[in-house]
């Protein structure tokens, strides 16, 4: 009896970019705009270099003079600096045989590449929380920090004002912040204290949480301690996360290989990513990686980033709290 194979239905060239469409339809953080993919982003990624350099003009500082009928103005001095993104490379593949008779009869070309678009979307997150991991490592980011695990009772708690309190590290910016990222054991704790509102999106068909108007984004990857309940939120702003999906000629991004010397015949589906994910305003140093590109652990280093941009213009502010 003869069986659909995954050799048989994955097209390259009609795969890959289903998945990565996908991979952004099922994103929260691209879908609340917290993580803002464009064409040029895409463009950097494919770029030649690992590291993508991204200079800006600092703002412009000092009191104004005061004019007079005699003298001369003092000119002030325009500088720049440069933001620093590193460009990441992942690879998966999976043995196929098994999923594929498991799939037959359906459309099994989209609902494998729906299966590794889900998978892409999960470890995007799990991405950035390496690299959120790494950025508030930094000396320069204990300023974005907001650490009330230390006091007691109420002042301890995660609660709208201690949350308005965190939101206010960004002072005058604080209205950019547009979402919150949370462990589910956080989420569920303000929920029991209905303090988490739920509405449909503009679909109808997708339920999306708030809390005190920002978007509620749950990964059980954000740090909770459950011995000492303490939990850490991530507040963002539209556009804090730079995404970009790169690809490369010599690169081949899907890749159905046929292992002709198996008894039964086995087929691997390797699906291979070139990204750029990065916290706008913090470069990457590169101060250490081993390879060719950081790993998980090479993303959480705080030694590898460095804030450049002022901190208000970060918009990136971690929370951490007790929920009992």
């Amino acid at each position: 009896m003869s069986i659909t194979r995954i050799a048989d239905v994955i097209q390259p060239k009609v795969f890959t970019p289903y998945v990565i469409q996908r991979t952004m339809e099922l994103s929260a953080l691209v879908q609340s705009g917290i993580m803002q993919h464009s064409p040029e982003f895409d463009q950097l990624a494919s770029g030649p270099n690992t590291l993508i350099n991204m200079p800006f003009w600092n703002d412009l500082t000092g009191d104004p003079e005061v004019m007079a009928d005699t003298g001369e103005t003092t000119p002030g001095e325009l500088t720049a600096n440069k933001d620093v993104a590193r460009k990441q490379g992942w690879v998966k593949s999976y043995g196929a045989n098994a999923l594929a008779g498991h799939l037959a009869g359906d459309d099994p070309m989209r609902a494998i590449a729906d299966l590794f678009a889900s998978y892409w979307a999960r470890q995007n997150q799990n991405i950035l929380l390496s690299i959120l991991e790494g950025v508030f490592a930094s000396p320069g980011m204990a300023e974005k920090v907001h650490d009330i695990s230390a006091e007691t009772g109420d002042a301890a708690l995660i609660s709208g004002k201690t949350f308005i309190d965190a939101a206010q590290i960004m002072g005058d910016a604080k209205d950019l912040l547009t979402g919150v990222m949370m462990h589910s054991a956080v989420e569920a704790y303000l929920a029991k204290n209905d303090l988490i509102e739920s509405a449909k999106d503009s679909t109808g068909n997708m339920r999306v949480n708030t809390f005190l108007g920002k978007s509620v984004i749950v990964d059980d990857g954000v740090p909770f301690d459950t011995q000492n309940s303490i939990g850490v939120a991530y507040l963002f702003g539209a556009g804090a996360i730079a995404y970009g999906n790169g690809s490369d000629p010599l690169i081949q991004q899907t890749e159905v290989v046929r292992k002709g010397l198996s008894l039964a015949g086995e087929d691997i589906l390797v699906n291979r990513r070139l990204s750029l994910i990065h916290p706008r305003g913090v470069k990457w140093t590169e101060e250490n990686v081993a390879g060719t590109f950081p790993d998980f652990d090479e993303l959480e280093d705080g030694d590898n980033w460095e804030r450049v941009y002022e901190p208000k213009a970060i918009r990136i502010v971690k929370f951490v709290f007790k929920i009992e």
